[in-house]
């Protein structure tokens, strides 16, 4: 068999999407959930926005399929933290999520960010990548929701 290995230090679109392509249909054989995922209006998107006099000051972006609410982000601005806020907007984005067919939900974040928060709401860690970034560790953290 006759082969080139090439490197690239820089993005190339049409390899990506080649490799995204040929992955889509790996899993698509293998798996009747990825398959299924691919229908139109399978995967809900969810986004809560929090604003201020029409000025965006945080929020949630999430996607709910396979029964999961999968949380992407999470921020506020700094001046809006620690005032009840973020709990208020994760408990609407889980009962959102719940009347959308969700029964847990899945998260990742790292320790200098907000483990602490989700935990004290019923998350739990479920995955450790130590070190990443030095210094620090990144978690997978799910919660059942009903």
């Amino acid at each position: 068999m006759n082969y080139n290995v090439e490197v690239l230090l820089e993005n190339h679109e049409a390899f990506v999407t080649f490799l995204n392509t040929s992955l889509r249909e790996f899993n698509n054989e293998h798996s009747r959930y990825h398959k299924e995922i691919r229908k139109v209006g399978a995967v809900q998107p969810l986004n809560v926005i929090v604003s201020n006099d029409n000025e965006w000051i945080g929020g949630l972006t999430a996607e709910v399929y396979w029964d999961w609410l999968e949380i992407n982000k999470f921020w506020f601005s700094k001046e809006y933290r620690r005032q009840g806020l973020g709990e208020k907007l994760l408990l609407q984005a889980e009962a959102t999520a719940i009347r959308m067919g969700a029964t847990k939900a899945l998260l990742t974040t790292y320790d200098f960010q907000a483990r602490s928060f989700y935990e004290a709401r019923g998350y739990i860690v479920v995955g450790e990548i130590k070190d990443y970034p030095p210094g620090s560790s990144y978690y997978t953290m799910v919660k059942h929701l009903v």
